[in-house]
């Protein structure tokens, strides 16, 4: 073990220096690939393995910030102090001898399954982590976009978003599939050969691939597959589908598609645009007007699929339409977790085609009658093993989960299925107020669990002095629409105005900046304009600090240059302290701009 002193102590680490700088690497691997310069990708993927930075970045993704960083592999390490995270980083090399992942069955969700998982070492986790950092960039500007599983910047809602865009404006056939035991069965020599990659990260790549697992102590081959749990695993499971959507637009640009009139066939273009194909990691629908096309789009991909090695899960795979029956289906379809069905309704309850006409139905997006039961099932579950448990702690579990739940169907039509959440909470609730207290009636076991607060009756709360710890209610979120990631984008294709206002981060934009781009979705507060890569985005209190504004967020607020100069000279900021704005306002450098670090003098703040 190396005893010498390191040169940074590990909370004295400049962390986010080192996230820039590898951030601008990723981004230079991005820009060569999208241009096509594989000699450029390679060099610069050389360069990022190598990287001190990158080293410690990856460190601290698997030892600090991922979920699963207390399992431990077959070496038996849960976690690192950071005398042993900085020892890690100088044991990083590309070559390395491999340790076999660490078998561990989790049940599935809903059913009496259970999945495996690959646990890597501590060690493997860390080199995963730091071979995803220079592969990633290469492969997002090679993915087809309307991949959105285990990729930066994309969400289960922007598959959603994309499936209710291509429907809303037309009734279609809808090939509802998953592939079975996609990540088990991945055949390596074609992955491998589809990496295409540099010959260090291939033979690399190679050794955990074939590392093999230990199952109770007893060892196995693997000779097939990616391990689930694995931190690179997502991303080889990606590149081994990429090219799906490329094969269908690909097989329905050859069908006997005819415009309206019936006499011409279409365009190619418009034989592409008419089938969309949305995938979440291993779940995917293909969406056509026509019946047979779907139904030759899923004879391609069960074939597309076997030179993979794959397979689709019958039981998982059916076809059925958004409208209407289609022979023993019911109409619509479930998909990660939401349920997807159009509607008919009047003339005057709809919107309207592209030429004006009356749709006569409406597309609903709820969430799932399974996934509803089996957010019941939980709270059930938390309120019967905890009916000894004070009201308090009970709340504090009951919330995480509450909110958890309710901000993930946010996005869709989830009214109803809130109230009727509320509702069998109410009763389960009052279930275990009874059980508590036998002998008291109802109005006691109301007046002692249940307050008024700001107008809202029947809150399950508690008060302790002036605090007050309420239970949160499904009904009180918020309903929004999402907006949906543009096309190909990506949080490396350098637009830091988007993705600071999308995320509320980015490594290139201060913490603050991003923060505040965020809430303020983009827009200037002023002129009620989007900000644009390359505007001149500036600080500015909203109650100035010459008038007794604080120096804190809920004061804050960006404003483009030339509205910051405009609202500067009425606010107050210049002249008397009364507010008088006879002084004309002299050209000065603004004093409270001394927290803009080195990148924000010229274009951000």
């Amino acid at each position: 073990m190396n005893t010498e002193k390191p040169m940074y102590e590990w909370n004295q680490i400049p962390w986010r220096k080192l996230d820039r700088m590898v951030f601008k690497l990723q981004k230079r691997i991005y820009q060569a690939s999208n241009r096509g310069d594989v000699k450029t990708v390679r060099r610069l993927q050389k360069l990022l393995v190598k990287s001190w930075s990158a080293k410690l970045v990856a460190v601290r993704r698997v030892t600090q910030e991922n979920q699963g960083k207390q399992t431990a592999g077959v070496d038996g390490k849960k976690s690192l102090n950071p005398l042993q995270r900085l020892t890690l980083i100088g044991e990083l090399k590309l070559g390395i001898k491999v340790s076999p992942t660490r078998r561990v069955w989790i049940p599935k969700p809903g059913t009496e399954e259970k999945r495996p998982l690959g646990i890597p070492t501590m060690k493997d986790r860390a080199l995963q982590a730091l071979v995803k950092l220079a592969l990633e960039p290469e492969w997002e500007a090679r993915f087809e976009p309307n991949s959105y599983g285990f990729r930066p910047g994309r969400s289960c809602h922007d598959s959603v978003q994309a499936i209710f865009e291509a429907i809303k404006q037309k009734a279609k056939y809808v090939l509802d599939a998953d592939i079975a035991k996609c990540f088990d069965r991945i055949d390596h020599e074609v992955l491998l050969k589809k990496l295409n990659t540099s010959p260090t990260i291939r033979r690399q790549i190679r050794a955990w691939l074939k590392a093999g697992v230990m199952d109770k102590g007893q060892f196995f081959e693997t000779s097939e597959g990616t391990p689930q749990g694995g931190v690179l695993s997502p991303l080889l499971a990606n590149i081994a589908l990429h090219g799906m959507e490329w094969r269908i637009k690909d097989y329905v640009e050859t069908c006997d598609l005819k415009r309206s009139d019936g006499r011409y066939q279409l365009p190619k273009r418009d034989k592409r645009d008419s089938v969309s194909i949305i995938r979440y990691a291993d779940d995917f629908v293909i969406l056509h007007k026509d019946l047979t096309v779907v139904q030759g789009c899923r004879e391609i991909i069960s074939e597309w699929l076997k030179d993979m090695g794959l397979e689709l899960k019958p039981s998982k795979t059916r076809l059925t339409h958004t409208l209407i029956h289609h022979e023993d289906e019911k109409p619509g379809f479930d998909f990660l977790g939401f349920h997807i069905q159009q509607f008919p309704v009047g003339k005057y309850q709809t919107g309207k085609d592209t030429k004006g006409n009356s749709l006569g139905f409406k597309t609903i997006i709820t969430p799932s009658k399974e996934k509803c039961k089996r957010h019941y099932d939980h709270i059930k579950e938390v309120i019967n093993t905890h009916k000894s448990h004070s009201q308090k702690i009970l709340i504090g579990i009951l919330n995480p989960i509450i909110r958890g739940w309710a901000n993930y169907y946010s996005m869709v039509c989830s009214k109803k299925a809130f109230k009727q959440m509320d509702v069998h909470l109410y009763t389960k609730l009052a279930t275990w107020a009874k059980h508590r207290h036998r002998n008291k009636g109802n109005k006691w076991l109301a007046k002692k669990y249940w307050k008024t607060i700001g107008g809202d009756n029947w809150v399950f709360a508690t008060r302790e002095g002036e605090n007050t710890l309420r239970l949160l209610k499904h009904s009180a979120t918020k309903i929004q629409d999402y907006v949906k990631v543009k096309g190909d984008a990506s949080p490396y294709d350098g637009n830091l105005v988007y993705w600071s206002s999308r995320m509320g981060c980015h490594p290139e934009m201060p913490k603050r900046t991003a923060s505040l781009l965020k809430k303020q979705k983009g827009k200037c507060t002023h002129c009620e304009l989007y900000f644009r890569d390359g505007d001149v985005i500036e600080l500015d209190h909203i109650i100035p600090k010459s008038l007794g504004g604080k120096d804190e967020y809920k004061n804050w607020q960006l404003l483009h240059r030339h509205c910051h100069d405009i609202k500067t000279a009425i606010d107050g900021s210049y002249g008397t302290k009364s507010g008088c704005n006879n002084t004309k306002p002299k050209p000065q450098v603004n004093s409270d701009w001394n927290w803009v670090d080195d990148m924000l003098v010229t274009r951000y703040v």
